[in-house]
């Protein structure tokens, strides 16, 4: 067996384990591989080149951390739900604002409520929601470069959460992988839950959008607490768990009902 041909099958391997375990550290390519830390940061270089991971701090995650059937499930699961929670959301955003949206099925509802706003001033890391506005609207839109993920539209790049420095929001609309009984919001992507972080520091309103099957579950990733946030819209009924922190926190919380 060739050299090339052994790089490429451990090249593959690497990317079918960051596939399961979503982000691996050099220290565990070098181990699990049997290879340098030097060749496994060979490795992720001429992969990141070619699109199929991002290099992170010490390490590097897969691009496309959502598989693909996942992404379908969530876009076709509780669509009137979506819908109700995107209706409430809107809402609060006033014609001529400037909103951040991040990305996944939830805020992918909220951009198509958004069709009766006038004038906004819309980033977003979603090309998705970004074709969309652009396809359907007049709205300005912004959005960073970097490298498209495949699976739902995402774009990430090293300058990516430079890019978000520089704009001041009203609103700051978030959707996440889970909030767990202690209060916590969490997502699976390093990368998105950085843009996310520097998205709600510019804002002057942040809006959680959560579907009630996020409660009680965690991320990868920690995001942040719910009290960070001012308004929260979903289709569950304030939890037990979380009702004092809310209170505490004076937030908003809407409960839209089927």
């Amino acid at each position: 067996m060739t050299d090339t041909t052994k790089k490429g099958l451990r090249q593959s391997r690497l990317l079918a384990e960051l596939a399961q375990h979503n982000y691996l550290s050099l220290e565990t390519i070098s181990r699990r591989f049997g290879v340098t830390t030097q060749t496994a940061r060979r490795d992720l270089i001429e992969l990141e080149e070619l699109g199929r991971l991002r290099r992170m701090h010490g390490g590097a995650i897969i691009i496309n951390a959502i598989a693909p059937n996942e992404l379908r499930h969530r876009r076709s699961h509780n669509v009137g739900r979506k819908q109700q929670i995107a209706a409430a959301a809107v809402k609060e955003i006033r014609d001529g604002a400037a909103v951040f949206l991040d990305t996944g099925t939830t805020c992918e509802t909220i951009a198509r409520a958004l069709l009766s706003h006038r004038d906004l001033r819309v980033v977003t890391y979603s090309l998705r929601i970004a074709a969309y506005l652009r396809e359907m609207t007049e709205f300005t839109i912004a959005i960073p470069g970097g490298f498209v993920r495949q699976v739902d539209g995402g774009v990430f790049g090293d300058n990516s959460t430079a890019f978000l420095e520089q704009f001041q929001f009203d609103m700051a609309v978030i959707s996440v992988s889970g909030l767990d009984w202690c209060g916590t919001l969490s997502d699976d992507d390093p990368a998105e839950v950085n843009i996310v972080r520097e998205a709600m520091k510019n804002a002057s309103l942040k809006l959680l959008a959560i579907d009630g099957n996020k409660f009680g579950q965690r991320g990868l990733v920690r995001l942040g607490p719910l009290t960070e946030m001012d308004v929260v819209v979903t289709d569950h009924a304030i939890p037990e768990q979380l009702s004092a922190q809310i209170e505490e926190a004076a937030l908003r919380y809407i409960h839209v009902k089927s």
